[in-house]
């Protein structure tokens, strides 16, 4: 992620992060955790949802901006400071929203959509190598693998919300609060201790 910390304290950027995935991976969870810890920091957040079948796979975006006033929810084509995809097909069809300087934080994760169920089209299967080649420092997962160790493989996107922030100026204690008051409290440990792995692995890199 761009390093505009010091200019967004001041209120003088509007940084922006997408969210990409299919329905059913809590990507509108995840959504929903980053601007509210965002909130709980002090910032204006705008959110912004687009989203088919989501309950039988279809495409979720997810748009979450912030900094002193926000004059928009939508996400400008080439000005994410960083994407996170919880599936792969769906990390490479929203590269394009990503900034030069933008940052792609991903799950090694496949779900095939209705045309490839249908036999009409194809999966790429050098999805994860297209997104390396276009954006070398691509942080990519298996972070549902990650999340079964942590106590859910269904707290895969908290994951990768814990490598994400520590590219955001919110404070631990504050994604910990927001987690215990959004999710379901019998999946508060498993998603609390996601988010810790993922946030130690972004520490660790």
């Amino acid at each position: 992620m761009s390093d505009q910390s010091d200019t967004v304290e001041s209120g003088k950027a509007t940084r922006s992060v997408v969210l990409a995935g299919v329905g059913g991976q809590g990507t509108i969870l995840a959504a929903n955790l980053l601007a509210n810890a965002l909130v709980a920091h002090g910032y204006d957040v705008k959110t912004s949802e687009v989203h088919g079948m989501a309950q039988r796979g279809g495409s979720v975006i997810s748009m979450v901006r912030f900094g002193d006033v926000v004059a928009s929810p939508l996400v400008p084509m080439g000005e994410a400071d960083a994407l996170l995809g919880t599936e792969l097909l769906e990390t490479l069809r929203n590269l394009e929203f990503l900034a030069a300087q933008g940052k792609v934080i991903a799950s090694r994760t496949r779900v095939d959509p209705l045309p490839v169920l249908q036999g009409t089209s194809e999966y790429p299967t050098d999805a994860e190598e297209r997104i390396i080649s276009l954006w070398p420092d691509s942080i990519i997962v298996d972070a549902p693998a990650i999340a079964a160790e942590a106590g859910d493989a269904r707290a895969a996107n908290t994951v990768l919300l814990g490598i994400l922030s520590l590219a955001l100026p919110v404070g631990v204690d504050e994604w910990l609060a927001v987690i215990e008051k959004l999710v379901k409290a019998k999946a508060v440990e498993a998603n609390r201790n996601a988010f810790l792995v993922g946030r130690e692995l972004s520490e660790n890199r």
